[in-house]
């Protein structure tokens, strides 16, 4: 491990995060089969997609290192700064946004001059979430009312909403979900709380009947989508999205306990988003039960530590951005995995760290390196209580023998002269730690060479 002490945090964090990474390497090249005829029909290759996720791969690590070196207190003026900017950006992708791979929805801006696609949806879901638990941080243990709680936390969440749900409607969802879980877990009031369910309620109906009112207008083309995949999802009516569970499960029947063998999928040749919303099918196909059961193991252990790090965080603030940016990464992974085993209608939330798609990895690489940030005040906090538990015992010991040897030499020693000794002996100390510093040592070094 000495090799990686430049790495901060959590070291199990570290390790799911590499081993999530390593392991999308083969599906994603296994399953880019199908994006060569369909995305770019014909004139790309699977080699060139490997090398772009690994492109994705490597600078969302880079995310990481970079996010985890922050103290974790400054993504507070970050989230102060990046909401007015997401409400932006969330407005004009809306109204600009492109359409890629024949989604009939506004989703994503292209950088210009790069010819880059932006997913500004995952973007803004985290900077929201590190804005609303800097909001809570600050409201704990102060008196307001709900008209105030109303203007410094929701409306920024409502603008949010509002711009994601007429071209994401599970993205919208599931960001609501994971704020209200947050805002629980901040002792938000849970009166409050139920007002919120009451306004989200209206603001749903009230987009329902704008659609009903207008149904060819681009903002509510996707209602129709959504009415289908619930009736498809009921009643088992056949339908694109039918096409795709049906080709999953396929996939995953065919997979049985070990699996046809990295790369020998055949339902990747069938099943559209192959390489990301259905991607867990292809991982069970080629590698069995025993590789699906080994991917929720690797997500359970992030959620564990996820839970065990959020009770040591030092602050309030610290336990939120864990939980708010922690939990929608685990929840992500098992509404994927829901839908390809037809638990869950279908909604085209990205595998976290597996599926293709440089936004999604982005911003989850973003949140984990949030959220070692956190935990990496929390190990320089412990080793710091540590040390000066040692240091106190070292001097503690040094006294005692200086007693024994003034009373070998025949000298009174009170409670007095024991003060005396050890202000003496700190002064030394604090000397000879001054110069360890000065030359990159560890200042219990000096406290060592005195003993």
């Amino acid at each position: 491990m000495e090799k990686f002490k430049f790495l901060r945090g959590d070291k199990t964090i570290w390790a799911m995060i590499a081993l999530l990474a390593i392991a999308s390497f083969l599906p994603v090249y296994s399953a880019s089969t199908n994006l060569v005829y369909t995305v770019s029909e014909g004139k790309a290759s699977t080699l060139g997609f490997l090398v772009k996720h690994l492109a994705h791969i490597s600078i969302g690590l880079l995310i990481v290192f970079i996010a985890h070196k922050f103290h974790y207190e400054r993504y507070k003026k970050f989230s102060l700064l990046g909401m007015p900017l997401v409400i932006l950006l969330l407005a004009y992708t809306l109204s600009q946004g492109k359409v890629i791979g024949g989604a009939n929805a506004s989703r994503w801006i292209e950088i210009p001059f790069i010819g880059f696609s932006f997913q500004t949806s995952t973007f803004a879901s985290t900077i929201l979430m590190v804005y609303v638990a800097r909001t809570l941080a600050k409201m704990h243990n102060t008196s307001y009312t709900f008209q105030e709680s109303l203007l410094k936390l929701w409306f920024p969440v409502g603008a949010v909403l509002i711009f994601i749900l007429p071209s994401n409607f599970s993205t919208a969802a599931l960001i609501f979900a994971m704020v209200c879980m947050l805002v629980y877990v901040g002792q938000y009031p849970l009166k409050y709380l139920g007002y919120i369910f009451g306004l989200a309620l209206i603001g749903i109906s009230l987009f329902v009947l704008l659609y009903m009112a207008f149904p060819t207008n681009k903002y509510f083309s996707r209602v129709s989508t959504w009415k289908a995949r619930v009736e498809r999802f009921s009643t088992d009516k056949p339908d694109e999205d039918d096409y795709q569970i049906e080709k999953a499960k396929i996939a995953i029947a065919s997979g049985k306990i070990q699996g046809l063998g990295p790369g020998k999928s055949v339902q990747k040749n069938f099943l559209p988003q192959s390489s990301s919303d259905f991607i867990f099918a292809i991982i069970v196909e080629e590698y069995g039960m025993i590789g699906g059961y080994a991917l929720v193991f690797i997500y359970m252990i992030l959620f564990f530590r996820f839970l065990v790090r959020s009770n040591k965080a030092p602050t309030l603030f610290g336990k939120l951005l864990i939980v708010g940016l922690g939990f929608p990464i685990i929840f992500q992974a098992f509404i994927n995995m829901g839908v390809a085993v037809e638990l869950l209608p279908v909604t085209g939330q990205p595998l976290p760290l597996i599926s293709s798609g440089g936004t999604s990895i982005w911003m989850t690489c973003l949140s984990l390196g949030i959220i070692l940030s956190v935990t990496k005040k929390e190990d320089e906090m412990a080793a710091d209580l540590l040390e000066e538990k040692q240091r106190e015992e070292a001097l503690q010991r040094l006294v005692e023998r200086e007693v024994i040897i003034m009373n070998e030499e025949g000298v009174d020693v009170n409670q007095q002269k024991i003060e005396e000794i050890k202000y003496s002996i700190r002064e030394e100390l604090s000397k000879d730690e001054e110069d360890s510093l000065y030359n990159g040592q560890n200042p219990m070094n000096s406290v060592r060479n005195k003993e």
